[in-house]
């Protein structure tokens, strides 16, 4: 009698966008924190820098539109404290956007791999609203919205 209950072996599922948007933080979170020629990673900056801040969340973008979220000019405000605390104010494209309980998740995450942040809060605000005219001229560009 044969068996037929056997399992085919499963293909590994292939990486999606967040593995890939995963890698590239880490990635960028490496390339930000420096270490040192032994191999020991050094104390934490006395700041967290702005510029860091930004270019982890430039790796964070809308799955429905190629352009990461600070380019489209869902960022309204970053505020760094002298602890390493970071908050953040951001919108989203319109109330209804897919992406409003990942997005703010995202940033969050992207933003605790910058060194020297000791804690993030993301906040999602809707006054002013969105509209394309917060858009980066790089955005524009490469939406054809110019």
């Amino acid at each position: 009698m044969s068996d037929d209950t056997t399992t085919k072996p499963q293909r590994p599922m292939a990486p999606g966008p967040a593995d890939f948007a995963r890698e590239e933080q880490e990635a960028k979170a490496a390339t930000l924190s420096s270490w040192t020629p032994d191999g020991e990673q050094p104390t934490p900056p006395d700041h967290v820098s702005e510029g860091a801040v930004i270019d982890m969340i430039g790796t964070v973008f809308d799955p429905e539109i190629p352009v990461n979220i600070y380019e489209l000019g869902l960022i309204y405000a970053i505020e760094i404290g002298d602890d390493g605390k970071v908050k953040v104010e951001m919108t989203l494209t319109a109330p209804s956007c897919p992406s409003a309980q990942e997005l703010p998740q995202q940033v969050e995450e992207a933003i605790r791999l910058v060194p020297g942040v000791t804690d993030v809060s993301v906040e999602v605000v809707w006054d002013p609203p969105w509209d394309p005219s917060r858009m980066s001229e790089d955005a524009r560009l490469a939406l054809n919205m110019f």
